[in-house]
């Protein structure tokens, strides 16, 4: 493993997770430094998802984890979203039989919430605010599902393929929103789209077989980098 950098507001030691039998994660180590975008990527099936899953206690694993400076190994989900942590799921986990509006009063957890933020960042879900979630597009209802979690501060946001399937134009909103926030923020973020990475994230850790193969910073991920780690061409 590199060196733990400076400020680490995430640290996990030899994360283990197995599912149905299989050993998804195998002795993941890894470290996030403390500002802007750490990029979590990796080839489709390697264990991205999972990583975020163990990180907030919603895949059990073994090994240790620490968030935001508190050892949080064994500790239930609820209590690390307390240390001001956001989630924002691969498949959205939108309420569809609600409206817009009613899905962002469920995640309000204080009077002070920034809706003003919200709906400055995403101006289309104010408009939208009496349709019901299930008859948004992908890319409004992923709005939704980032705007929830900036209701309210969050210093660290785990964020997991945020542009899946979106179109040009809602992979642009998304991408521009996520660099303002992470000018405030830590963001982690599990990402396929190799050109997303290289614009928001200064750092990048790669993951393969459920292993930690490589980090580093995102500028050295260049075409060699990206065919040989990623399988993917620039």
């Amino acid at each position: 493993m590199t060196a733990t950098p400076a400020a680490a507001v995430i640290e996990a030691q030899d994360l283990n997770v197995s599912i149905g039998g299989s050993h998804i994660l195998q002795d993941v180590s890894l470290a996030v430094p403390k500002g802007g975008v750490t990029a979590l990527i990796g080839r489709n099936g390697v264990g991205k998802t999972t990583t975020l899953r163990a990180l907030i206690g919603l895949a059990p694993s073994t090994g240790s984890r620490t968030m935001a400076g508190q050892d949080v190994t064994g500790w239930p989900v609820h209590r690390i979203i307390r240390l001001g942590v956001g989630y924002v799921p691969e498949d959205r986990d939108v309420f569809t039989r609600l409206t817009v509006k009613e899905n962002l009063r469920l995640a309000q957890t204080a009077r002070n919430a920034g809706y003003d933020r919200v709906y400055r960042l995403f101006p289309e879900l104010d408009q939208r605010g009496r349709q019901l979630a299930g008859t948004l597009s992908g890319g409004q209802q992923q709005m939704l599902a980032i705007a929830r979690v900036l209701l309210h501060s969050k210093p660290l946001l785990l964020v997991d393929e945020p542009t899946k399937g979106l179109s040009p134009r809602y992979v642009t909103q998304v991408v521009e929103v996520l660099k303002e926030v992470s000018q405030t923020e830590t963001i982690l973020l599990v990402e396929q789209n190799v050109h997303v990475v290289r614009e928001l994230a200064s750092r990048v850790i790669v993951l393969d077989h459920g292993q930690v193969v490589h980090t580093g910073d995102a500028a050295d991920l260049d075409s060699d980098a990206a065919r040989r780690l990623l399988g993917v061409s620039l």
